[in-house]
Parts: structure tokens; C-alpha cells; sequence
């Protein structure tokens, strides 16, 4: 169970112009990030056409920026100290030329496949906050979508290289990183968000989730894993029988003859555990005494829980998202990938903010970090380079960076393997 505790290092928005300098001098992890959108240097300018789109000071935006180097995008980036970096295609030319092709020819390319869940989609189901709050009550909806999501890209799609990412206040991300996810065309993303949207309609959509028989495996697969979580995350955590308000929601998603019976029964029953068990029994009932299907339980289930995408992010080749390691400018904290092995204790309130983490660079030295001398036979970058690894090691940013190396020699490895299958074929010919 997820408990609230402030971070050490309270975060104040008015320290972020300080702050930011230090952060990209001596904390973002650019190797790792230059290694991740290189993608082994496989394909020709594959990072110089990459968009990038910094947000500075006062909401100013500036789109299609583009670098030939790691070196090259350090010193940007360091001279613009961004406030949001986002991250866009690869084209068909360098971004920062955009303005000298000639019309129709600059083309977005190619782009991992990306999802964007976010807490403010769920609104009309939580009651524990709404709009941009979260709290630990509400956030096993994240989890929830995660392990959703990750297992059907995984065994329904065969993909690979998921890296989901916390965006640094209510929501997370994922970037399927696999070379087939992001060659896939604009047709091909929008039918796999629409075989990964259950949840439809808008506000004034009472039923949103529609289930006919058979129930397609996908589903069968995705109940499986909201019941783990149903009792402690909807009948404890958000209530959703505890009051009149929020059972004649709930009850207006079962049909007329089930809901009077059920209105009888729970004037005596208050338990909101034997209120539910009492609602899929009749459920079950009305499976075998009427021939077509009544999953109105499982609906129910399913729009309380499952993961609502918001779809024209992964619809576009040319969409922009939040990048990995930007600093979130109203809570200050960092934008970290989340470890999928200890998803269940992952707490976006211990996640670090930039506040925190520059602190930790002014704390003394650990006994046996003043030891580690600068080599003579280094040129000023290697050391440079030396130096911030050691940097954010000693702050509670490494073992996020390190879960992003791990990310990145999965690749490698993947990419290797790969290249040994393609030269055996070769040689077979």
C-alpha cells in the first residue's frame, strides 16, 4: 500500500530558473538518452531527423529542433535550461531545415509507438480527487493500466521494448521502442489503440463499456487482471457501494429488474464486499436463465478500472510526447521510467524532484568518492563525462538511470541477436 510522505527537499516553482542550469550541467543523464534515440546508429540520420521541442520560461514553445551530435544537443540544451522537452518523429529531412524543403516533401517518418494515460480521464470514477490530484487511493488505476497494456503489447503483439515512464504528475507514458512499432503507419496505430479502447463515449455516455458474447480473449485477459485489484482499489479504496450517490451510479449500469431487487437488499446490506457479491451473483443468474449475454458486472468492472488511452496520441506518426528525464515545472518532479518488477510499490510521491536531487549534490562525499582521481590520459569530454556519472550516482536519480541502462542493453542485446539472424540467413543463400 502506497503511503504519502513529502520528499526532504520541499519544491518551490519560483527555484526552477536556478535550479534547471544545475540539472542539465550536471544530473541529465545525455548518454543513456543519445544512446536510446540512436538506436545503434542502424539507420542513417535516424537521431538527426529526430523533432525535438523545447517549453522555456513563460510558455514560450519552439518546435522542430534537431541535432547532428550528443555533444551538440548537450550544449542546446544547456544554453535553452528547456522547461519541457518533448520529443516528435523522425522525418524525412533535419527538422531545423524544415523551413528550406519544398512543400509536401518534409514527411514524419517514423516514431516509437506511444501510449498517454492520464489520471484526469478517469474523473467521472474516482472519488478521491479529480483534475490534476492524484493521491495513493486513486493511483492503482496506473497500475492497473500498465499491467493491462504491457501484457497485451507483449503476448497480443509480440513487441519487445516498453519502456514506461512516470510523466511527473498525474499520468504515465509508454514508448514501444521495437523497430516494427515504430515503422508501423498511421493506419496500423489506430487499430491498435482501437483493439486497446474499451472505454467509450463522453460525459453524457452512462454505459461506456458494451460487452457481447464470446467475450474475446483480450477482455477475458484484462478482467483477470482488474478482479486482482477490484476489492482493495474500488469497494475499499474509491467506496463505489458506500453511499447513495456513488451505488446509484453504479446500479444505473444494471438493468431495471436487477437494480429494484438490488435497491430492497441493500437497504438491510450495507457491507460494500457482500453488496458486490450479492450484484455478480444476480449477474451470474441472469447468465443461465436468459440466453443472451448479461456481463453487466464485468462492465461495471471495466468502466471503474480499465485503462481510458487517450488515442490520437498514438494515432500520429508526427504526435509529440513528454520526454523521459524532463523535470515536471508544477511539482518539480522528474519524468523516470517505472520498474514493471516492483510495479505494485511504484509511489509517484517518492519519485525525486530536481529540488531533491540537487540538494544530494551538496551533501558531503561518501567515504571512498573522494578517492576516485581524474586519469591524466582523459580529454576534458571523457572526464566531463566521468564526472556527471558520478554526479547523479550520488543522488536518487541513479537507480532510475540505471533501470533506463537496463532498458537500453535489452535493446542492444535484441538488436545483436537480430543482426547474427539476418548474416546466418545470408549465409544459407
Amino acid at each position: 500500500m502506497i503511503t504519502l510522505e513529502m520528499p526532504a527537499a520541499v519544491y518551490d516553482q519560483a527555484s526552477l530558473p536556478d535550479l534547471l542550469p544545475l540539472y542539465y550541467r550536471r544530473l541529465f543523464p545525455f548518454s543513456q538518452y543519445y544512446r536510446w534515440l540512436n538506436y545503434g546508429g542502424v539507420t542513417k540520420n535516424y537521431f538527426q531527423n529526430r523533432e525535438f521541442s523545447f517549453t522555456l520560461k513563460d510558455d514560450i514553445y519552439v518546435r522542430y529542433q534537431s541535432f547532428s551530435t550528443q555533444s551538440e544537443l548537450e550544449k542546446e540544451m544547456q544554453k535553452m535550461n528547456p522547461y519541457k522537452i518533448d520529443i516528435g518523429a523522425v522525418y524525412s529531412h533535419r527538422p531545423n531545415q524544415h523551413n528550406t524543403v519544398k512543400s509536401g516533401c518534409f514527411q514524419a517518418l517514423e516514431k516509437e509507438l506511444v501510449f498517454d494515460i492520464d489520471m484526469t480521464d478517469y474523473d467521472d470514477v474516482r472519488s478521491c480527487c479529480s483534475a490534476a490530484d492524484i493521491c495513493p487511493k486513486c493511483w492503482p488505476l496506473m497500475t492497473i493500466a500498465i499491467r493491462i497494456l504491457d501484457r497485451a503489447l507483449r503476448e497480443d503483439f509480440g513487441f519487445r521494448h516498453c519502456l514506461w515512464v512516470y510523466s511527473g504528475r498525474r499520468g504515465i507514458h509508454c514508448w514501444v521502442c521495437d523497430e516494427a512499432a515504430r515503422k508501423l503507419s498511421v493506419a496500423a496505430r489506430s487499430a491498435v489503440a482501437e483493439y486497446l479502447s474499451l472505454v467509450k463515449g463522453g460525459e453524457e455516455t452512462v454505459r461506456k463499456v458494451v460487452l457481447t458474447d464470446p467475450i474475446h480473449p483480450f477482455i477475458r485477459e484484462s478482467l483477470a487482471v482488474v478482479e486482482h485489484y477490484f476489492t482493495q482499489y474500488a469497494l475499499l479504496g474509491q467506496d463505489i457501494l458506500g453511499s447513495k450517490e456513488a451505488t446509484d451510479k453504479v446500479l444505473g449500469l444494471v438493468p431495471e429488474d436487477v437494480k429494484k431487487e438490488l435497491l430492497i437488499e441493500f437497504k438491510t446490506e450495507k457491507n460494500p464486499e457482500r453488496r458486490w457479491g450479492r450484484l455478480t451473483t444476480m449477474a451470474q443468474n441472469k447468465r443461465t436463465t436468459v440466453k443472451k449475454g448479461h456481463y453487466f458486472e464485468k462492465e461495471i468492472m471495466l468502466q471503474y478500472c480499465y485503462p481510458r488511452l487517450d488515442v490520437n496520441v498514438s494515432k500520429g506518426v508526427n504526435h509529440l510526447l513528454k520526454s523521459p528525464f524532463s523535470v515536471h515545472p508544477k511539482t518539480g518532479r522528474i519524468s523516470v521510467p517505472i520498474d514493471l518488477r516492483e510495479l505494485d510499490r511504484f509511489n509517484p510521491f517518492e519519485v525525486p524532484t530536481i529540488s531533491l536531487i540537487c540538494e544530494e549534490l551538496d551533501l558531503p562525499k561518501m567515504a571512498g568518492e573522494e578517492e576516485d582521481q581524474e586519469d591524466p590520459k582523459e580529454n576534458d569530454k571523457e572526464a566531463g563525462e566521468r564526472r556527471k556519472i558520478r554526479d547523479y550516482k550520488r543522488t536518487s536519480l541513479a537507480k532510475y538511470v540505471k533501470l533506463f541502462d537496463q532498458f537500453l542493453e535489452e535493446m542492444a542485446r535484441s538488436r545483436k541477436g537480430e543482426l547474427i539472424k539476418k548474416s546466418d540467413l545470408q549465409k544459407d543463400f
